[in-house]
This record gives C-alpha cells, structure tokens and sequence, in this order.
C-alpha cells in the first residue's frame, strides 16, 4: 500500500533537516573566525579608495565567503557587499568606495558569512568596528599636479626665466646683446662704462595672494563627482603652493552667509602645511552666500594692495548683482580674479536631441541660465575683473596660468 503524500513529504523534510544538521556542524564554527585589526586608511575627497579586512579561519574553512560593510553615505561605497576567496584559513575583504564630501566617516560594522561544505546552510558573524575615517582634501592631488607643473620647468630652466626677465624689479646688469630689447639699454652706465650695457628685471616678490572661498549653498553641490567647494580648495592650495615657490604669500579666506574662516598673507617654510590645515576646515553650507559682508570683512583685513582670487559659482541674479556692486569697490585698489567653473550638465542639455516637450523645457532653461552666467562674467569683465573659467578637472593649470601671466604683465 502506498504511503500518504503527506507521510512522503515528512520523510523528506527530516531528510533534509539532517542534511542541513550535517552540514552546520561540519561548516566553520563562529567562534573560530576572528578579524584583525583593521588598518590605518586614508581617504580623500574624490579619490577611489579601498578599505581592507582580513578574517581568519581557525581549522576547517571554505573556499569563499561574503561580506558587507556599514558605514556612512558620504564614503561612497561603490558596493554593500563582496565576495572574497579563503586560502590558508584567511579571506583579504576589499571594499571599493570613492568619497563624495570631507568629514569622519564611521564604519560601524563588517558582516561576513559563509555557506557549509554542502552548500544547504550559511553561518554568519557581524564585528564591531567601531572604526572613525577621516576624509580630507585630495592634497596626492595637489602634489601631483605640483610636480607636473613645476618639475620639468626647474629641469628645462623655465623657473629661472620665470624669475629672470619678466618682472620690473631691477636685477643687474649685462652687457648688450644683438636681439635684446633697446629700451633695456641704461644709457648713464653705458656712458660711465663706455661699454653697451642693459638693465636686467625679475619678477617682484612678496605679493600678497588671497584666495576667497564661497562656501555657501550652490558651491556644496557635486560637478564631476565633487563638490564644486572642493574642487575649489584644491585649485586654492595649487595656486598657494605656486605663489609660495615663487616668493609671494598666500592666504585663505572663507565665507558663505558670514566670513568662516581668515588665515592672512602667510610665508616662509611652514606656510603650505597651516594652509592645508586651515583648509580642512572649510564645511559645506546650506546657507546663501553674502557677498556684501564677506567681500568687505575681506577688504577690511588687508592693509596692502593684493591679488583677491575668488572662486565661487553665480546663479542667481540677485545674488550676483550685489557681488557686482561689491567687487566694484574692490577694483579701485586690489586685483581681482574670479574662477568658475564650467557646467557641463547645462551644455549637454542644450545640445541634446529633443525627444519629449520635457527635453525642449530643459533645453530652454538651460540655455537661460547660461545667457545670465554670461552676463554676470561679461559685468564683471568690464569692471576690470579677470575670469578663469575652466573644467573641473583643469582648475589647478588654469589658475596656475593666470596667476603666472599676471605677473608676467606686472599687474601685481
């Protein structure tokens, strides 16, 4: 007679139960896994990074596990979870994550788990890690376009011809060669000497060099994967490690709805490393920028003519007619440039193919908010001001390059 489906049914689930009994008992017991000591890790603003783990199998191990880590948003994992291969009882775990703004991350927890030698069952362990990342500037940037821009011109003796001849300091005399300019020609030496000679020039020295920060709500939001903010920072410390190689002094300064931060004109040795520092502690706003009152507390503290760099973003017309009206009365007596970047997000909407009445909205919108950017710059050109509109990604050689023809031309 044959045996009631229910009956067949209940045999098998027993079955399976023992099956699954078997195999918890044969996988890796909990205990035995530990995990080491995680690591000092480093992490920066727009730079992929990885964070790696090891966990250790005492006795039998498997072959693989997989494993999730908790931490906070801003770190940017680039996945919850990964698998990672076990041999010799222990599993390297990397995690991927490319950071989308500075401050301390936590990384609370690391889940790993692992399925028993049958394959019915998986164990699991959770550790504490209670582990606080620090994510900071992208200064292996700025070090890198440092010595991009600067190393091979010391090789090929560009910085003696930056320092030498291009400036309006008197350096020394030569005597005159064929294809020199005739007006360098000093005709009183000449005379006391009866030889040829004419005056030698380098570029002045200890210019003070502001670099004004708009940290206010439009200069939080991302562009190419960053904040617009820290885009700018690293384009500042590139600019102040420029103008500290090349003897000028270098400040921050640092301001949404009021001023936030004022470092003064620094110099000497140690001046990059409290720039870097002072740097780290520019936060992200929510609040709308004040022009008025930055701008004039920043005028307020400089006792000499200086160059004012201003990087910022300018949406707002309002806004950006009260900046016109206070740059107005910075250009009588210091240099102002202003750096922006440059969207690509609007210029990809503009030349879009229309497909939906939504893409023809976007499109006008777009191409709107573009006409009053380029209104504001041309305001702002016609003041006297000097713009740098650049990538994202080129804003350290762009300013580099303005800052550099501004000495050439004795603006300073």
């Amino acid at each position: 007679m044959a045996e009631p489906l229910w009956a067949v049914g209940l045999a098998w689930a027993a079955v399976l139960l023992l099956l699954m009994f078997v195999d918890a008992m044969q996988s890796a017991a909990r205990d035995g896994v530990t995990l080491d000591a995680v690591p000092p890790l480093s992490a920066a603003v727009a730079r992929p990074g990885e964070a790696r783990f090891v966990a250790r199998f005492a006795g039998t191990a498997p072959r693989s596990l997989e494993a999730a880590l908790a931490a906070g948003e801003r770190l940017g994992l680039a996945t919850r979870g990964v698998t990672a291969e076990i041999e010799d009882g222990a599993a390297e775990i990397c995690m991927a994550f490319t950071p989308q703004r500075r401050g301390l991350v936590a990384l609370e927890a690391l889940w790993i788990r692992w399925r028993g030698p049958l394959g019915l069952v998986w164990k699991q362990k959770t550790f504490a890690l209670d582990y606080n990342l620090a994510v900071t500037t992208d200064l292996q940037w700025v070090r890198d376009e440092a010595v991009r821009l600067f190393a091979r011109n010391a090789l090929f003796g560009a910085k003696a011809q930056i320092e030498i001849g291009e400036g309006s300091e008197f350096h020394a005399l030569r005597d005159f060669q064929p294809g020199m300019d005739r007006r360098a020609v000093d005709w009183k030496q000449s005379a006391r000497h009866a030889l040829l000679l004419a005056k030698e020039f380098r570029t002045e020295r200890n210019h003070n060099v502001v670099m004004a920060m708009d940290c206010g709500r439009a200069m939080s939001e991302p562009i190419d994967g960053a904040p617009r903010i820290d885009r700018a920072i690293n384009g500042a410390l590139l600019l102040a490690h420029a103008c500290l190689r090349s003897g000028d002094r270098a400040g921050l300064f640092a301001f949404d709805a009021a001023p936030r931060l004022s470092t003064g004109a620094v110099g000497g040795p140690s001046a990059f490393g409290v720039l870097q520092q002072m740097a780290d502690r520019i936060d992200y706003s929510t609040e709308e920028t004040n022009y008025t009152l930055g701008l004039s507390v920043l005028a307020g503290e400089l006792q000499r003519r200086s160059l004012i760099v201003v990087f910022t973003d300018f949406t707002d017309q309002t806004a950006a007619q009260l900046m016109i009206e206070s740059v107005g009365r910075l250009v009588g007596r210091h240099l102002i440039m202003f750096v922006v970047l440059q969207d690509k997000e609007l210029g990809e909407m503009i030349a879009a193919e229309p497909r939906e009445p939504e893409d023809v909205a976007r499109a006008v919108f777009a191409g709107s908010l573009r006409r009053e950017r380029e209104l504001v710059i041309s305001r702002l050109r016609r003041l006297g001001v000097h713009i740098v509109e650049t990538p994202a990604e080129r804003i350290g050689p762009s300013v580099i390059n303005a800052y550099l023809d501004l000495k050439r031309k004795d603006l300073l």
